[in-house]
Parts: structure tokens; sequence; C-alpha cells
């Protein structure tokens, strides 16, 4: 017994020594791994200078920018030392030099079908010159040349301005496909709209029908990614855009896959502003009615829109479907009032910004009238100046905003840009019966452009967007005829009114506009 309690007592005395030893190299380690940080932190501090210095470089030398972007952000540098070049990490990466969408076994088949319309159109080829286009020879081709946009002319399009009218459309189209389903938005919330759509996809996956969910990380951030999981054991196959690391860290977050679009049997295809969402069907009470603008398509864009799609899918995925010749067949055409057609896109992978430059070129050709929606007005100097231009040389420019903000900062921005037009002199109202999300442009009753893109910096360059041109006198003057009946509904912003908007809405302004190059 006693040689027992010995033995414990020596095993407790040793445990006791061990413990104290354990804790003494611990307390050493950390000590010697603060005097190694506070020693790097000094060092740091006594050189911010160099190292602010050397993140300037990096932004002026080795990176092509815009040179207000680059000032904006050499300032965000000075005051905020290092934590600028953090900010400048996540939101500021230049992707112009990355290939990210091309295919070479559609690029050699595009090219040739491209280089054959744009030989027919320099030879005045008269079936390629009929009068809808018009006018605007100049503009298809540099759709051609730029965005390998081809001009299809055999489109049925139906233009949808209510959210409940849209995805009723749409979810019957859905339960109507035989072959395939493509679905890509920014934002799907998992609420009621969704769980709608979600029975349609997983009843047609059962019964063989291909279906595909294509996503943007930063739009569907409130989405678990169990749920996406979910949806893929039901047979949904899903692909996420810019996908986070470790779930939360976004590296790319100010380069969003803001598309819509959805193509079904290569038979009809969406486009447009709507995304999925029970705001967009009227159902949350902070906006109240959605007023956005959305088409549905039939006839050979849905090609356009397919390949875009495929694009998006096959470098979201790692899949390459163009490897899959069956989902480019049939193609049907329009039945009803053909409209010429080319599907657009741009996005911070390209040099060019195609968007950008179609509304630009319709601004200089516009001889009577343009007519602009869009929830954000943030232009940049060529399509303000080319704005003002046309007001001051008689054509009547109208631009219509939200009258409430969803983004505060975007609001105060486009507000300013706002009073520059109205000063200019040109028609600027708010629309006052719930929010205002459609996103386009009509020009001389002749042709139209809507999409995905609004009229501010982040569409032009850092989002992913897609547009439909429409040269056809009927549905630009349908759709003019749809902005004269939203005008019953709004509030004209007069220069007296503008002038006399309190002081701290002008600090808002000021302050939100300043720091729209970071955008």
């Amino acid at each position: 017994m006693q040689e027992t309690e010995d033995k414990e007592g020596v095993y407790l005395q040793s445990f006791s020594v061990h413990r104290d030893m354990l804790y003494y190299a611990r307390r050493v380690f950390m000590d010697e791994a603060f005097e190694i940080i506070k020693t790097g932190i000094d060092f740091f501090c006594s050189h911010l200078v160099f190292f602010n210095m050397l993140f300037a470089i990096v932004i002026v030398f080795f990176q092509r920018r815009d040179p207000k972007s680059v000032w904006a952000w050499l300032l965000l540098l000075y005051f905020i030392p290092v934590l600028g070049f953090v900010f400048y990490l996540l939101l500021g990466q230049d992707m112009h030099k990355r290939k990210m969408f091309r295919i070479k076994e559609v690029e050699d088949h595009i090219s040739k079908d491209i280089r054959q319309q744009e030989y027919r159109l320099r030879s005045g080829d008269v079936q390629e010159l009929d009068e809808n286009i018009r006018g605007y020879e100049d503009l298809v081709m540099y759709n051609l040349e730029a965005g390998e946009a081809m001009l299809t002319k055999d489109n049925d399009v139906d233009i949808f301005i209510d959210g409940n009218e849209k995805f009723r459309a749409l979810m019957e189209d859905l339960r109507n496909a035989e072959h395939f389903i493509h679905i890509q938005y920014y934002i799907i919330k998992n609420d009621v709209l969704f769980n709608q759509i979600k029975d349609i996809l997983i009843e047609k996956a059962a019964q063989g029908v291909e279906v595909r969910v294509l996503f943007d990380a930063m739009g569907c951030r409130s989405v678990r990614h169990s749920y996406w999981k979910w949806l893929n054991e039901k047979g949904v196959q899903t692909a996420e855009f810019f996908p986070a690391i470790l779930r939360r860290l976004q590296l790319r977050i100010n380069y969003r896959n803001h598309r819509k679009i959805v193509v079904i049997d290569n038979k009809v295809a969406y486009v447009g502003g709507f995304n999925v969402g029970k705001e967009y069907i009227d159902l949350d009470e902070k906006f109240g009615h959605w007023r956005d603008t959305h088409l549905r398509i039939c006839g050979s864009a849905v090609l356009g829109l397919q390949v875009r799609f495929i694009l998006d899918w096959n470098y979201a995925a790692g899949e390459n479907l163009f490897l899959r010749p069956e989902l480019f067949r049939g193609i049907e055409a329009g039945t009803r009032d053909f409209c010429d057609m080319q599907i657009i896109s741009s996005g911070p992978d390209k040099t060019t910004q195609q968007i950008h430059d179609n509304y630009l070129r319709l601004i200089n050709k516009a001889q009577k009238s343009i007519y602009i929606q869009t929830p954000y007005f943030i232009p940049d100097e060529a399509i303000l100046n080319a704005l003002m231009i046309a007001v001051k040389s008689g054509i009547e420019v109208n631009i219509m905003i939200p009258c409430m903000p969803d983004h505060p900062f975007v609001y105060w921005a486009t507000y300013s840009y706002i009073g520059d037009m109205v000063m200019a002199g040109a028609n600027c109202y708010t629309y006052n019966n719930g929010f205002l999300h459609s996103k386009g442009m009509i020009v001389d009753g002749k042709v139209l452009c809507y999409g995905t893109a609004n009229m501010d910096i982040r569409s032009f360059a850092l989002n992913f967007e897609v547009n439909a041109v429409i040269y056809d006198e009927k549905k630009a003057q349908e759709m003019v005829d749809i902005f004269q009946k939203d005008l019953e509904v709004c509030r004209q912003i007069t220069r007296d009114y503008y002038v006399a908007r309190r002081l701290k809405i002008r600090i808002k302004e000021q302050i939100c506009r300043l720091l729209s190059p970071l955008l």
C-alpha cells in the first residue's frame, strides 16, 4: 500500500514538472513570436512610404486603366495606406488579359459565318440591307467585328414589363420543354418564386430533360450551398460563377455575372432585367411594384443567347458543351412580325466595351429623340458628353430613373449626373410607382437596345452583361409607348426643383460622385 502511494507521488511530481516545462516553453515561444511580429510591424511602419510607393507602381504601371480610375485608387492609397491596396486587390483587379471564354470548337464556325455576313453587308446585299437597318449599317458592322454578333432577321419578340406576366410565360415555356433548359440569373433567391420554378425544373429533370442553372456567387450569396447540392441530387445541374474561397472570402467581389438568360430547346429565349425573387413579382413591401423590362425571343437570335450561356457555363462548370452539337440545333424562325436583331455582350475580360459603344453610337446617330430607362445613371465622360451634345443639338433626350434607392451609394451618384442632364436641358423623371429596374435605350423610334446592362460604369466595364439590339420600328414604337405610359406615374426633375435640393443631399451627391470611378 505504501509502495503504491509512493509511485503515485512520483508520478504526480513528474507530471507537475512536465506541466511547468510546457508552460515555460509555451511562454518563451509566445514571447519570441510577439517579438518577431512586433519587429515586422515596426519594419513595415518605418518603411510605409516605400511600400505605399511600391503599391502605387503596381496600380499605375502594371494595369492599363482609365486615368480617372487610376487617380482615384492612388488617392485612396494615399489617405488609407496599405489598406487601400487591400481594397484594390478585392475590387480593382484588371481582367482584360484573361481569356475566359475562348472556345476553339465554336470560334472557327462562328468566324466563318461572320465573315460571310460582313462580305454581304460591304457588298450592299439587298437582303442584308433591308429597311430596318438602313442608316445603322455601321453599328451592325461594329457588332459583327467587335463582338461576333450575327445579325438575325426572323425573330418574334414579346415585351414584358410586369414580373407576374413574365414569370407566368416563363413557367409555361419551362413546362413545355422537351430536350434542355438553360437558366442563368444574377440573383436567385430561395423564396416563393423560385420554389415554383424549382418544382418545374425537378419535374422536367425526372422526365429526362437536361436542366442547367448558372448563378453568380455574389448575387446568390444568401442561398446556402447545401441547397444547390440538393438540387443536383434531384437531377438539376448547377454551376457557380466566380465562387468564393472557403465559402466566404471573395477575391473577385467587384466582378459579377449580371446576365439573365433562359434558353429552352433553342425554340424560345428570355433576356432582360428581372431576376428571381419575390420582389420581382411585387411581393416586397419595401419596393412595392417592380417595373422592369424583359424580352421573350423566338427565332435565330435564340442561338446567340444559347452560345452566350454555354460560354459562361463552360467557364463556371469546367464542361465543354460545344462538343454537344445537338445543343445548337432546333432553331425555328418566328411566325409573326419579324425583327432584325443582334445579341451583344460585354465583360471585364474584353478590351472593348461593346454595350457601352453601342449606347454611344446610338446617341451619336440620334436625329430626333432618345429615351433612356435605367435604375443607375453613372455614365462615363464619353456618354455624358454625347448626351449633352444631343440635347444642345435640339434632340429630345428623356431619362427615367427610380424615385427610391436600392443601393444608396449609386442612387446619390445617379442623382448627381441627372442634375448635369437637367441643367443641360434634358427631360429627366423619377418613376414614383414603385421601383424602376428597366434597362435600355430607344433612338428615333427605330432602334432599341434593352437587356441586363445599366447605364453606369459598373455595367460598362466590370459586370458581365448581355443586351439585345433590335432594329424594328414597330417594337421601338411599342417601347416608346410604354415609356410614355410610365410618365403618368413619374415626377419631372425641373431645374428649379434640382437647384432647391438641400445641402445634405448636395454633400451626398458629391461624395458618391467622387468615389464612382472606383467601381
